[in-house]
């Protein structure tokens, strides 16, 4: 993806496991637009979600508790025993979500997925690819959706998709049949009684008419979604990422919505910034006691540690997990 605009990772090309686990206690560890407010049968308040073992930060961690790098492993462990999201792409996304949503449903946790496979990925960056066209995408949305089943999840819906409509990377025809897979998807994965989806809605820094987006939005189903998620894999600070959300909600007539907490602890660091900047810092824990009205939760749908793309010295392929950033952000927290 690019980002100066917005910050999701091509973790999907390597599929790691990166998953979720709870925001309030426990960590259930196991190795065209309708109304502009939908009502949605799960309700976020109080929601636990899944942590899994398998994710990039925790098996790093138990690698570095291998070598006797105890101090080490212990900072890690502040990503690695918190929620974070699985992003699903390609032909194995129907196995992964069921395998993950089992998991969840085993120890009454909800998972959290970020599907990511629209035709035209990322248009052409960082995290290139996706469905080979409109059919395939819609059969790989269905897949999905029955890996995840009657069971619980929250599903981040194509991080970019929808303001790249609008930066000029799809235009006329290309830009109508993205709002139409969108639709669909949120319609598809809508039929699950238990699935909660937000549509992404790009951050603070890129578009800067929230309500030009707003309307994008509604053309690409979000009157039909629990909402929209703001600041995926970016780092505009969860004031400035509220501001914006509730600027798009107003649009919608008060659409919720989540922001991606994970890697703002520190805000962006300024300019076209976007691919592991330094000095950054770990955002507010995900949770759904956010305070604010209309934010659903604050979840780390980015999984801290993961890179952005080989744009700094030693930094690897994108979505692979880099320990030296990881370690930075942590200690970073709070100063």
């Amino acid at each position: 993806m690019r980002r100066g605009w917005s910050g999701a990772v091509a973790a999907v090309l390597l599929f790691t496991a990166a998953a979720a686990g709870c925001t309030q206690s426990g960590s259930g560890r196991v190795g065209a637009a309708a109304p502009s407010v939908p009502a949605v049968p799960v309700q976020p308040s109080g929601q636990l979600f899944y942590v899994s073992g398998t994710g990039s930060a925790a098996q790093q961690t138990a690698e570095l508790r291998r070598e006797g790098r105890t101090q080490e492993a212990a900072e890690l462990a502040r990503i690695a025993d918190q929620p974070g999201a699985l992003w699903l792409g390609g032909p194995d996304a129907r196995a992964q979500a069921e395998q993950l949503t089992l998991e969840a449903s085993r120890v009454g946790r909800t998972a959290l997925l970020v599907a990511y496979d629209i035709p035209h990925r990322d248009c052409g960056q960082y995290s290139a690819g996706g469905a080979a066209d409109a059919a395939a995408y819609r059969s790989w949305i269905a897949e999905v959706a029955a890996g995840i089943s009657d069971r619980a999840a929250w599903v981040v819906l194509e991080p970019d998709a929808v303001a790249h409509t609008l930066d000029g990377c799809l235009r006329g025809a290309d830009a109508d049949e993205r709002y139409a897979l969108l639709a669909d998807a949120v319609e598809e994965l809508g039929r699950r009684p238990r699935v909660r989806v937000y549509l992404d809605a790009g951050n603070a820094g890129w578009v800067k008419q929230p309500e030009q987006l707003a309307a994008a939005l509604r053309r690409a189903g979000v009157g039909r979604a629990a909402g929209f998620a703001v600041n995926v894999a970016n780092f505009y600070s969860t004031q400035e990422s509220a501001a914006y959300g509730q600027r798009i909600s107003a649009a919608l007539g008060g659409a919720h919505f989540v922001i991606d907490t994970s890697r703002n602890g520190n805000g962006p660091l300024g300019g076209d910034e976007w691919c592991n900047p330094p000095g950054r810092a770990l955002g507010e824990a995900p949770t759904t006691r956010t305070g604010r009205e209309r934010v659903d939760a604050y979840l780390w749908i980015k999984n801290p540690g993961e890179s952005d793309g080989q744009c700094r010295p030693g930094a690897p392929a994108p979505g692979r997990f880099w320990t030296d950033y990881a370690l930075e952000l942590v200690r970073n927290t709070g100063r």
